[in-house]
């Protein structure tokens, strides 16, 4: 048997941890979505589980939440800018800008008025 490996990943204990991340998320995400990544628990959350080595243009869904009915909204983010390391750390600041938008849906109407679109 062959040795298996996490390729999903690139893990590395040595990794710098970066002093700051710039992310963007699409402008046609909602407001109930801007609130949930901008968030001080979701920050903590990427910095804790983004252990991998990083760089400008990665791109990644990340679930931010469930509605009402069970549907969920995964939210497209992706690093505009990395300084000063590789990875995520405890320390590393992380700021937001808006890009593009993709045709994001949330799919439901009871958390965002009106619905996921609704900026």
């Amino acid at each position: 048997m062959g040795t298996h490996t996490d390729d999903l990943s690139e893990r590395h204990d040595n990794l710098a941890p970066a002093e700051r991340v710039v992310l963007s998320y699409p402008a046609d995400l909602s407001d109930w979505g801007r609130f949930q990544v901008e968030k001080s628990a979701f920050v903590a959350y990427l910095r804790k589980t983004k252990t991998h080595r990083i760089r400008q243009g990665d791109s990644w869904e990340e679930f931010v939440g469930v509605g009402c009915c069970g549907s969920t909204l995964d939210v497209p983010l992706r690093v505009e800018r990395i300084e000063g390391g590789e990875t995520f750390g405890p320390e590393t600041e992380v700021e937001w800008e808006v890009r593009g938008a993709c045709g994001i849906q949330g799919g439901w109407q009871v958390q965002s008025e009106g619905g996921p679109n609704e900026v």
